[in-house]
Parts: structure tokens; sequence; C-alpha cells
């Protein structure tokens, strides 16, 4: 970043803001003050400060949202959203305060140290938004399940009979009665909570479903559902989590994304390997590791997946075949090696997130339909 450019850092919170002004050719911030968190203060700001142009906020990304760069970009300067866990810390400072930080955000974003993350549009996030909030209702669906399990489970209630929650399983439950009423409207409120979380879990399931016959999903969808082990909800994940493929100039880089790349420490003639990293998107990575477990089953093309690739390129296709064969290959050659098949199948989808990255580059341009 050029020298005359003030850097405008700020550490948000919910109902504050520390703001820190760094001039241009100063080496640290000179001026830092605490504002109430409002658009209307935050616009008093910008425009006190709009006389030092050229102007450049940053602040790291966090439970705010993106609100603020949104505000200060519509006002005409650029504002950087920063990953958090790239922010360069120095091993001996034990002092941490929000003065500090604004301060190191103004200072390590002049000096080209900091990390940006994609500010998605409201449209992209809106449906990432509604991807998250079906997750949400799995996690509830499954914290509700458990919940009635371990009553029935106190009671001396078990079922053995077929595999849980199937259509038996849930017969036998609803006929389960007892004695003391309290006992009793203590299991119908835990019953209700299943049955109201699956409800909830239908309908988001039906509007991603929806939302992925729109474009610019529809075309995307398609071409990714061409891969053994991912259908319509694994694909709205990968597409709304990571949006703009482009970004990721190889597919190393969208590995380094999904945090499946083997974290690293060598020196010298010394080099040791130990366990993925897991920066970057956990929800992109959660999916690709649960398709992954898909290449345990035979490498066969069944109908199902034979009439999810009709009508695709014959390219993507191509890629996808091969992704089924290899992915199948590797996952047993490091099972028939002793590898545990936990690790394997994380192996497995490092290999996947490359073949995701291989069919995004035949996506169709924004604004084209296929």
């Amino acid at each position: 970043m050029k020298n005359n450019t003030t850097v405008v850092g700020m550490d948000v919170h919910k109902e504050t803001v520390v703001v820190a002004v760094m001039g241009p050719e100063e080496t640290q911030a000179q001026e830092v003050a605490t504002i109430i968190n409002t658009p209307e203060t935050i616009a008093k700001v910008v425009k006190r400060l709009s006389n030092r142009k050229p102007l450049a906020f940053v602040y790291e990304a966090g439970p705010c949202g993106y609100e603020i760069q949104r505000q200060i970009t519509s006002l005409g300067h650029p504002c950087a959203v920063i990953a958090p866990s790239l922010i360069p810390v120095k091993s001996g400072d034990r002092v941490k305060t929000d003065r500090r930080d604004a301060q190191k955000l103004a200072k390590y974003y002049r000096s080209g140290e900091l990390t940006e993350v994609r500010v998605p549009a409201e449209a992209e996030e809106s449906a990432r938004d509604l991807v998250r909030a079906r997750e949400d209702a799995l996690e509830d669906r499954l914290r509700a399940r458990h919940r009635l399990q371990k009553f029935l489970l106190r009671q001396g209630r078990v079922y053995r009979e077929t595999k849980g929650w199937s259509v038996k399983h849930r017969a036998w439950i609803l006929v389960q009665r007892f004695n003391h009423s309290a006992m009793q409207q203590t299991f119908e409120a835990y019953l209700r909570s299943v049955e109201e979380t699956e409800n909830r879990l239908t309908v988001l399931n039906q509007q991603v479903d929806d939302l992925s016959t729109q474009e610019p999903y529809q075309t995307r969808v398609r071409y990714l559902r061409c891969l053994k082990g991912i259908d319509t909800l694994t694909a709205m994940t990968l597409l709304v989590e990571i949006q703009d493929f482009r970004r990721f100039t190889t597919a190393s880089a969208l590995m380094g994304f999904t945090g499946l790349t083997p974290s690293e420490h060598s020196s010298g003639p010394k080099v040791w390997r130990g366990s993925i990293t897991k920066s970057g998107n956990a929800h992109v990575r959660r999916v690709l590791v649960e398709s992954a477990w898909c290449s345990r089953n035979a490498d066969i093309v069944s109908q199902t997946l034979a009439e999810r690739r009709r009508g695709c390129p014959s390219e993507v296709i191509k890629i996808a075949r091969k992704a089924q064969t290899r992915l199948h290959r590797t996952f047993w050659r490091l099972v028939n090696r002793r590898k545990a098949q936990p690790i394997a199948a994380i192996a497995v989808a490092r290999e996947l997130t490359g073949f995701v990255w291989a069919i995004s580059q035949h996506f169709p341009e924004p604004g084209v339909t296929a």
C-alpha cells in the first residue's frame, strides 16, 4: 500500500468500535478513539476523515458481519475485512486490548501483512444463511433425538429390533406410556421437540432444493452432482460457502481453503507432517469428508448417478468418472496399508476437493446459463 494513504484500523464489537487512524508516512496510529457502533456514528467518522484522501478502512471478520464494510464502501472508500486467524501474532506480546488491536490492524494493513476475506454480495450471503440454517436444524434434530433416547434409556426403555429412527422404531416410541403424569408429560415434551425439529428441517430442505433450481446455482449444481457422493444439498453447501471459484487459481489453493492439507514443521533435512490444518471453511470441510465416505463403495455407476450425469458436458462427466475410480482406489489402498478408515476418508476428501475445483473450471460465466 502507498504511504500517502491514511489507514483506519477498526476493532469492531456489538456496542462499540475502536478506531485507530494512521496518517501518511506514520509508523504507528496516533489518533485512537472509541465510538458507538451505529450506522450514524460510523458515517460521521467517515465524513470527518474524508478530507484525508486517499482513505482505507480495515477490520476483522467476526459476528458483526459485513454491514460496516458495505456502508463504508457505499460512501466511496475501500474497506477490507481481514481473516482473524491469519493476523500475525508476536510470541512475546502478552497484552491484548481493543486499542492495541485497532492499531495493529492499521499497521499490518499498511505493510501488506494481512489476508483479506471475500465479502459476499447480499444475495450470496442470504443463500449461504439459508443453507446454514438448514445445518442448524439438522444439529437441533440430532440433539432432540438424543434427549428423547436418553430419557427412555433412564427408564429402561431400549429398542433393539431394527436401526434407530426407522419406521418400526418410531412406531415403538409412539406407543410408550408411563404411570406417572409428570413422566408422561416429560416424554411428550421430548417427542414434541423431535417432531418440531423434523418439520422445520423438512421445510428448510425444500427451500434449499428450490433455491438450487434457480440461477446462478442450477447449472453449477448439475455439474457437481456428477461426482459420486455429492447430491443437491452438498453441492449447494459448496457453492454458497465458496461462491467464486475463480479466486482459487489452483486446486491446491482450494484445498488450503478447506483446511484438508496436512500441517508441516520442517527444518533442515527433517520433515514432519501432522494432522490436517483445519483452517478455512469448516462447512465445506465437513461436507467433503461426508462425501468422501462414498468411495468405500464399489466403483460402479448406479442408475441414480447415471441419471444425474445425463445432459451434462462430456468434459464434466469425464472428470467425474476419473474421480470415482481414483478416489475408490485411493481409499482402499490406504486401508490396505493399515491406515484407519477415517484417515483414508480425509485423504480422499482432499483429492475430491481437487476434482471439485476441476469441475468448477467448466462453470458458466456469471450471467450465462448452460
